[in-house]
């Protein structure tokens, strides 16, 4: 049986999630465009789903526009606001040095479209060095995107201190919050950002649903049209099973907050406790404020991807800090801005807990990491001999 340490990648469902889902799959079918019976009740349970999302992050209820996820979230912020500035002359855009593909990708689009981008580095730590972000904040730049959370490192952004700057100079601030939702409190409305991104399978929902949660000052560009569902925003017949799910993981994730920070932050103190006693194993980023379930680390002279493969056939279920997201070698862009360098990029694996996840499992994966490193170290030294 695999022991399932990889929840920043995705986790399981939830069975509470799931058999609130179950009648939208099945008997309460109803388009919640339609105005009959079947039609008001989608329309009922998608407004409860917007009304649980909203408070998880403390924003009012028309503020949350549902997608499909993340990625689309993400786009949506971006190109929203090339679409909306695209005949103003104004068209600077900042991402920080260590966000998600779904952030880098669409900001590299705009900037073969002719957009300026800056990216905005950050330090050892993989903070966001504010003169850095400061240098980004010319006349025409429009919006900064920095993630509250990081997915390979779990290294936290003061994102409040981060949009003041950003305000101060009259730019749009977007966070992607898709880690950080259900591991951390967050508060749309005290944080300052215009834009904040979710999705619902990182938080014990369902796959293929996120949310991008916008401040109505915003005249945000949608990315798709047609209906003009979700405010306009998102047209498209909404996914009304997979918005309840997202609502009911969201609600519990909210009340249990608390819970899961306890349980999980003690679980990965005592894997740091047994990692330090691996003497080939360093930690990225001990000291950083991070993420209660996110542990990054390198093993020095042991590639990442190998003793993924090693620890995977031992049945732990982790993740290589090593490879980019198209499935390459290339070490990770994370890492190397923080300056590491890339050799131990290449040597690097993530852990991360999830609510269910156990001390007895932790001690497992440590006492199978230091057999399969001592295991690995062996065969290079007779390779080499």
């Amino acid at each position: 049986m695999t022991v399932y340490l990889d929840h920043n990648a995705t986790t399981p469902l939830d069975p509470a999630v799931l058999a609130a889902m179950l009648p939208y799959l099945q008997s309460r079918y109803g388009n919640p465009s339609s105005v009959h019976g079947p039609g008001r009740e989608a329309r009922a349970a998608v407004d409860e789903a917007r009304e649980q999302v909203a408070a998880l992050v403390g924003a009012h209820p028309s503020q949350v526009i549902f997608t499909s996820g993340g990625t689309e979230a993400n786009n949506l912020a971006i190109k929203g606001v090339a679409n909306t500035f695209a005949s103003d002359g104004c068209n600077g855009l900042a991402i920080s040095a260590v966000e998600h593909a779904s952030v880098i990708a669409p900001a590299r689009t705009l900037e073969r479209g002719g957009w300026r981008l800056h990216t905005v580095a950050v330090d050892t730590d993989g903070r966001v060095l504010r003169e850095s972000l400061a240098a980004a904040l010319g006349p025409y730049t429009r919006l900064v995107s920095v993630m509250a959370a990081n997915n390979e490192t779990g290294v936290v952004q003061d994102i409040g201190a981060l949009s003041d700057a950003a305000r101060s100079h009259g730019v749009w601030m977007h966070t992607d919050a898709t880690q950080a939702a259900g591991k951390m409190a967050l508060d749309f409305e005290a944080s300052g950002v215009q834009m904040l991104t979710l999705s619902a399978h990182k938080l014990y929902g369902p796959k293929g649903i996120g949310a991008l949660v916008v401040d109505k000052s915003l005249d945000l560009a949608p990315l798709l049209e047609g209906g003009g569902q979700e405010a306009g925003l998102r047209s498209g017949t909404e996914n009304v099973a997979a918005i309840v799910g997202f609502g009911m993981a969201a609600e519990r994730a909210r009340l249990a907050l608390a819970e899961r920070q306890a349980q999980m932050g003690a679980l990965r103190l005592s894997l740091e406790v047994y990692l330090r006693e691996i003497t080939e194993v360093e930690l990225i980023a001990p000291d950083a404020p991070r993420l209660c379930n996110t542990v990054c680390f390198s093993v020095k002279g042991v590639d990442g991807e190998a003793m993924l493969m090693h620890l995977d056939r031992r049945g732990f279920a982790v993740s290589s800090g090593s490879a980019c997201d198209s499935g390459t070698a290339a070490p990770s862009h994370v890492l190397l801005a923080m300056g590491i360098a890339e050799d131990v990029a290449r040597c690097t694996l993530r852990v991360s807990l999830g609510k269910d996840s156990t001390l007895a499992e932790v001690e497992a994966f440590a006492a199978g990491l230091a057999v399969e490193i001592r295991g690995l170290r062996n065969l290079s030294l007779r390779a080499t001999a």
